[in-house]
This record gives structure tokens, sequence and C-alpha cells, in this order.
């Protein structure tokens, strides 16, 4: 019986041994880490420094990141990038970053694989500087307030970096918005200075070795969640692009509880409602015009537009203040000039250069006739083709639809749509109004519309003073 029990426990020895040694990954070690994890807002910014050196012989060109399984599903960005020189000199140059799968990964790992400029040989170092995004990872609790009390909300995460590579030292500092923290997990060494919380230094750390870790804290800033937002851009070649923006906008924080008191809100603004909002800013392009915003029963009660040379800010307020659950849907629309967002590229092409904003689904529509439309973005979307019709449309206008999830204000970069354009179908539309103009009106429209086709952009404002009022009420339509 002894030699029975002897064999078992020898056996699940050595499966323990070939199945740890399997999830190691050789090749580097990270001799020093730094996370700073920052809970000031609803949106968590964790940034890490890894010094990597390269322990064995073979070159190494890729850095695995490590993520719990949690944690990865609110991952909405993850950015790297390799420093450059020493001192003054010192520079960021990106690298590129994508998610991966491991064979064997414990408890759920989940990867990221960020591919290095030049294989890292025996004995160099480089140092990575990291920055990952997580949306929806701060829980409230309690999960319900009343309107005179401060929201409280937990974080978790783990005072241990976690890594495939055995660490040296490491140490994580965590930001909160105020001094206010309930509690939080002591792993030792600890330290608390007013809104910094400080775990390590740690020395020599295994791969894939985990401390859990809850930060209790205060956090009344406004959880402002876009459950969805529609934009759609439509490109008319008569000199203008139109963006009409849907939301539908929610309080993600802890849930109101009670009464609505307005006249205690009003009277007590510092100390009644202090995690709602009640102010919504919207930063639009510059040279915007015909600014127009208006929720379910009509125009909202108070705006203020804000123009210069850089951008416009529409200042917002809803009707009513947002508190936890509470829920807002309004739409706001603009007119920008085509000279600033439509470009020729090779071969006759054009293309649409926008900012990707933070939509949960972006539409661009371009002008009737287009072809052959294909879509430059920074980062992962789902794309898809559909067909729109607008006023006096023959064969109707081509949309690419982009959708993406998780999106942060991070996502505020520019993307490109390039398509093919024939500018005699800019005389499609007004050929089908001749009918009700008169043979000499008729000609000058012609002559217009063809000076106008070849010359794709150019402001057509002009025209309509010099060439029949018809003319000109179908260009500001």
């Amino acid at each position: 019986m002894a030699a029975v029990i002897f064999s078992l426990l020898v056996f699940f020895i050595s499966l323990f041994i070939t199945t740890s040694s399997s999830l190691l990954v050789p090749g580097l070690q990270i001799l020093h880490a730094e996370r700073q994890i920052d809970l000031t807002s609803h949106i968590v910014r964790v940034y890490l420094t890894l010094k990597v050196e390269n322990i064995e012989d073979d070159p190494a060109s890729k850095v695995l990141l490590a993520f719990p399984p949690a944690q990865f599903d609110h991952l909405s960005l993850v950015k790297a990038a390799v420093t450059v020189g020493k001192k003054r000199k010192k520079s960021y140059v990106p690298l590129e970053v994508n998610p991966t799968e491991q064979p064997d990964a414990p408890n759920g790992t989940k990867y990221y694989t960020i591919s290095l400029l030049n294989p890292l040989l025996k004995g160099e170092i480089t140092t990575l500087e990291i920055l990952y995004i997580l949306s929806h990872s701060l829980e409230p609790f309690p999960a319900e307030i009343s309107q005179s009390e401060s929201q409280l909300v937990y974080y978790h995460d783990s005072a241990i970096i976690l890594s495939p590579y055995h660490i040296k030292q490491q140490a994580t500092l965590v930001k909160t918005p105020t001094n206010k923290v309930e509690s939080f997990t002591q792993v030792e060494p600890t330290f608390r200075t007013g809104t910094e919380l400080k775990y390590g230094p740690y020395e020599d750390r295994n791969p894939y070795s985990y401390s859990p870790i809850i930060v209790h804290f205060e956090n009344n800033n406004p959880f402002a969640v876009v459950e969805e937002l529609e934009r759609e851009i439509e490109v008319s070649h008569w000199g203008s692009v139109q963006v009409t923006e849907r939301y539908k906008l929610a309080h993600a924080g802890a849930k109101h509880k009670g009464v609505f008191s307005r006249v205690e809100y009003q009277s007590r603004p510092t100390g009644s409602g202090v995690s709602s909002f009640k102010h919504l800013l919207a930063e639009l392009p510059p040279r915007v015009h015909s600014v127009y915003y208006r929720d379910d029963i009509g125009n909202i009660s108070s705006s203020r537009l804000r123009i210069n040379s850089k951008k416009s800010e529409l200042l917002i307020e809803p009707r009513y203040p947002l508190f936890g659950g509470w829920k807002s849907t309004f739409v706001i629309g603009y007119g920008v000039p085509l000279q600033d967002f439509l470009f020729e590229s090779a071969a006759g092409a054009r293309y649409l250069n926008y900012s990707f904003g933070c939509p949960l689904a972006d539409t661009v529509v371009l002008p009737e006739g287009s072809k052959d439309p294909s879509v430059e973005v920074p980062f992962a979307v789902e794309q898809s083709l559909q067909t729109k019709y607008s006023y006096l449309d023959v064969i109707g206008r081509t949309v690419v639809v982009l959708e993406k999830n998780n999106v942060v204000p991070e996502h505020n970069v520019p993307f490109q749509v390039h398509y093919k354009f024939n500018p005699i179908f800019m005389l499609a539309e007004p050929l089908m109004l001749l009918g009700v103009t008169s043979s000499e009106e008729a000609a000058r429209w012609i002559h217009s519309l063809q000076d106008a086709a070849l010359n794709p952009g150019k402001d057509l404002m002009s025209y309509s003073k010099e060439n029949g009022s018809l003319l000109g009420e179908l260009i500001y339509d």
C-alpha cells in the first residue's frame, strides 16, 4: 500500500514540474518593473515601465504582457513604446501590440505581444513604456446611495505584477482621487501617503506570481458612459460635410435611491449629489456651422458654443442632472467645410480624414456614385457596407459602417476613408430639376455645374449669387 501511495506522489510531483516548466517563457527576464495605477476617474489608466534583458543565446523579437481573464475583458486599449536615447535626447518609438494566445496558459491567463523594433541579443537590455486602459473596472459599493451621500467604489488588482517572466525588482503605485480611502489590502511592504498607495518594492518574484488586493475609496467623478453613440458623417462635394451624432448616455455609478430634491441640489451644490453631473462638453472640429442639439422633447434647455482656430466646444446642460442609474438621449448636429476634411490622393481618388471620436458605432456616408471605399483605422474595428438614399438620389450613397466597443478618449484619433468618385454624378440631382427651369436658366446651371465638377471640394456658395436662386437653394440645402 505504501508503495502505491509513493508512486502516486511521485507522479503528481513530476506532473506539476512538467506543467510548470511548460508555462515558462524562456529568453527574457525583467530587471525592474514599475507600475502606476491611476484611479482618479471612472476610467482606469495603468502606466507600466519594464526594463527587459535577454538572458539566452537566441535573439528575442517579442515580449509578452500577461493579464488576468477578468481584467482582459475590460481592456479598452494597449499601447507600447521603446525608449531611445538618454536624458534630454530620450524619445519614444511606438511598437506594434497585438492580442495573442499561448498554450497551457495558467488560470486562463490572457496575453498581448509587443513586437520589438530590433531583435534583442543575449545580454542586451531595452526599456518599454506601456499604457493600458480599463473600462467598467470600478465597482460601486454600496451599490445605491442617497442624494446626500458620497460615492464609494472597489478596485481589484494584484500587488505583484502578473508576468510570464521572472521579475528581479518591482513596485506598484496606486493613485486615488482623494485621501478618503475606506480600506485597502496590505501586502508588506505597503505605504500610504495622502492620495497614494505604494506596494513594494518586491524582490525576485517568480513567473505568474499573483497577490490579490482590493482598494475601497471615494470617487465622486461622474461615471458618464455612452451606451450607444451613432455618428453619421455625410460627405457632399457641394462644399460641406454634415455630421449627426445620436447619443444614449447613462450614469454608471452607484444608483440613486430615494426622492430627488431640486431645492436641496441647488442650495447645497458641494454636499448634494456630488457624484451627479449636469453639464456635457462636446468637443467639435474648428469652423463648425449650423450647430443644433435636441433631446426627445425638443431643444435642450441651455448650451454655449465656443469656437477658435483649433477646436469648438459645445457646453450643454440637459433638462435634469444625471444621478446613478439615470439616462439621457439627445442628438447633436453640425456642418464643417469640405476642404478641411476631404483631400485628393493618387490616381484621382479621394479620402476623408476625420476623427473617430468615442463612438460605439461610427457611420460614414459618401457621395452618390462613390466607388471602392476602403478604411484606415489605427485599431481594430468591425466594418460593413450599406446603401442609403437621400433626396433625389438615383443609385444611392455608399455607407461605410465602423463599429467598436469599449471606446475611451484615447481612441479619439483620425481615421481615413478612401474612395473613387466621378464628378459627373454631381450633375444627377440638379438635372432632375431642370424640368422646372427655363432654357436660359438651365444653360447657366450646366455651365456652373461643369465648372464645379472640375474643381472637387470647391466651395460652391459663390455660385448661388451668379447662377440663379434655385441653384442657391440646392446648395444651401
